[in-house]
């Protein structure tokens, strides 16, 4: 009976699993801070190497883990408005990028770099949402670089295109939509 039990578990864990990521956390409005940004974009001490200490002995596999090789970079999902089909950065756009500017230059987050992923819904053709994601995140760049002084060396703009979908329910939402920064190092 235990058994069937953990075997019905299984697919309820997987299932689980699929809607967390698939819920994706994105910060709009009011919720982008620079502490909040400083957190979400700050690798984490236990994300690099897979390793075992013991007694004083550090232990290093040859081969990285699963759950090292797995393990989530650093990254911030961000609402990042934009004009209707364009790369325009709205007013209110310019002052989440502003926060998201103070914070790339905090001394926590100044000696990394990043990607600036840009995301499309599916509405349109995939190639015409592939472009515009890549417009939009060289649009986030140039304004991170312009007017934040941010090294451009430190920041590499990618369109995503509208593939990696965060509300597959409601693929119009606007959280579809969004630029996602992830912090380089590992």
């Amino acid at each position: 009976m235990k058994a069937r039990t953990y075997f019905l578990m299984i697919p309820l864990v997987a299932f689980s699993c699929s809607a967390l990521a698939q819920t994706e956390n994105v910060l709009r409005g009011k919720a982008i801070t620079e502490s909040a940004l400083i957190q979400a974009l700050t690798p984490s001490p236990d994300s690099g190497e897979a390793s075992v200490r013991t007694r004083s002995i550090r232990v290093s596999p040859d081969k990285p883990s699963l759950t090292a090789s797995a393990a989530k970079q650093a990254s911030a999902s961000l609402l990042i408005t934009f004009e209707t089909n364009s790369a325009a950065l709205t007013p209110r756009a310019k002052q989440s990028l502003d926060v998201v500017g103070q914070a790339l230059n905090s001394d926590k987050l100044a000696t990394f770099s990043f990607a600036i992923q840009g995301h499309a819904d599916p509405r349109g053709d995939s190639e015409s949402n592939m472009r515009l994601s890549q417009m939009r995140a060289e649009s986030v760049r140039q304004y991170l670089v312009q007017n934040k002084h941010i090294d451009e060396s430190r920041l590499q703009a990618v369109g995503k295109g509208d593939k990696e979908l965060i509300n597959t329910a409601d693929p119009a939402a606007p959280e579809n939509r969004r630029v996602t920064i992830i912090n380089l190092a590992q």
